[in-house]
């Protein structure tokens, strides 16, 4: 027993970084409670391990009395003496009181405390490790599943992925190697957890600055992240230097830094912005590389009409929505895209209310003002330096219906 105990001592002190003290404690305790039905004598019962050679030993600090009335709590002054010589009655003796059957009680015990000690200080290490590490990336094997949620081996400690910090888009397999974002460390009722992710926007943060050193610097400056994990990133970037250019760093020579954080990400799609305190300037770079036509703002709903050409709309508003959705969150505005109506149409538009409004003033048709309007003459102005005979040309009408017309106009007034 001896020996199996201390080379199970030194094992968990170099492997698990265990103290030495804090186990020896825990089986004392342990064999303490274990003890107590076992031994007689136990006033002030104790549990004594020698550290080097692994020796237990139960002990107990006995009254001296004349006359032993209760053997639980006293010890006769004989035989106090014959373990110190000088005792005296009503004086505490230390004696041992090791049971016969201890060994086996004790190789028992000791493994159930150091085992159940073992996780209570690899919990405590693991809170401790990790308690200021929230915000870090971490990288370690899937271990297993709970469920939906993924239990990653991070070496000494595991943590876990639940299901809504997963991408959708992701499949994981037990043995693959994955980096994860921690998001916090939480002591809970079970011990602490280390919740990681691989869907929150600021694992895109931590990769950009492990990656771009113009970030980890401060040179460059991540003013805004809106990301739909698995499918498109949109990172707002910023400089105060006038001589570096932050979408050009954080792409990189021939897209290099770009291209590694999308192979992290499996492909999925970074759009990489200029910041701009602009926030007109800002709306039109997040929303590249869709080309707007025309901007409107109202400040007071904080949200902006966009107008681009039938050809850019789908480019504009993205896949599912996702780009209109994106820049909106990442500009803190509303984004409204319609389709620019084509000149044309405004032309026509035009044709439509002039004619209308020469057939409501006048003894005409609709169709009998649009050919007037399409001939030139827009207005009544226009038709006042119009003869008779036009008329009956233009719209192919009697004269007796042109004089009609005629008298007409010229009784309107017109519009200064």
């Amino acid at each position: 027993m001896n020996a199996e105990f201390i080379a199970m001592l030194d094992y968990l002190e170099r492997e698990r970084g265990i103290k030495r003290e804090i186990l020896i404690e825990a089986v004392s305790n342990a064999l303490l409670s274990a003890s107590k039905k076992s031994v007689g004598a136990s006033r002030d019962l104790h549990i004594d391990i020698d550290p080097k050679t692994g020796e237990i030993r139960a002990l107990a600090n006995l009254l001296v009395a004349e006359k032993v009335t209760n053997p639980q709590d006293e010890i006769s002054i004989e035989k106090a003496r014959k373990i110190k010589p000088d005792a005296q009655v009503g004086e505490a003796v230390e004696i041992e009181v090791t049971p016969k059957n201890f060994g086996r009680i004790a190789a028992q015990t000791a493994k159930q405390a150091m085992m159940q000690r073992i996780r209570q200080v690899e919990k405590e290490m693991i809170y401790e490790e990790f308690k200021d590490r929230a915000g870090e990336i971490v990288s370690g094997t899937v271990r297993r599943f709970d469920r939906s949620d993924v239990i990653l081996d991070l070496g000494k400690f595991e943590a876990i992925m639940p299901q809504r910090e997963r991408v959708v888009v992701e499949d994981y397999n037990v043995g693959d190697r994955l980096r994860a974002y921690v998001v916090a460390v939480e002591n809970g009722v079970r011990g602490p957890e280390i919740i990681i992710s691989r869907s929150h926007p600021n694992f895109v943060r931590r990769l950009f600055e492990l990656e771009v050193s113009e970030i980890a610097d401060g040179t460059v400056e991540i003013r805004g992240i809106a990301r739909e994990a698995g499918y498109r990133t949109k990172i707002a970037v910023f400089s105060d230097n006038p001589k570096v250019d932050p979408v050009g760093a954080c792409v990189g020579m021939r897209g290099s830094r770009v291209k590694n954080i999308v192979r992290e990400l499996n492909n999925e799609k970074v759009d990489i912005i200029r910041w701009s305190s602009d926030p007109k300037d800002f709306v039109l770079e997040a929303l590249k590389p869709a080309k707007v036509k025309n901007l409107v703002f109202d400040l007071e709903k904080k949200s902006a009409t966009i107008s681009v050409d039938e050809d850019q709309l789908s480019l504009a508003i993205g896949k599912k929505g996702q780009n209109a959705r994106l820049t909106s969150r990442l500009t803190g505005w509303e984004i409204n895209i319609e389709k620019e109506a084509p000149s044309t149409t405004a032309v026509e538009q035009k044709v439509a209310h002039a004619a209308q409004t020469l057939s409501s003033a006048l003894p005409i048709t609709e169709e009998q003002a649009m050919t007037l309007v399409k001939t030139g003459f827009t207005n009544l102005e226009g038709l006042r330096d119009a003869e008779m005979q036009d008329l009956v040309d233009i719209l192919g009408v009697e004269e007796a219906k042109a004089r009609e017309i005629y008298d007409a106009v010229h009784r309107e007034p017109v519009s200064p």
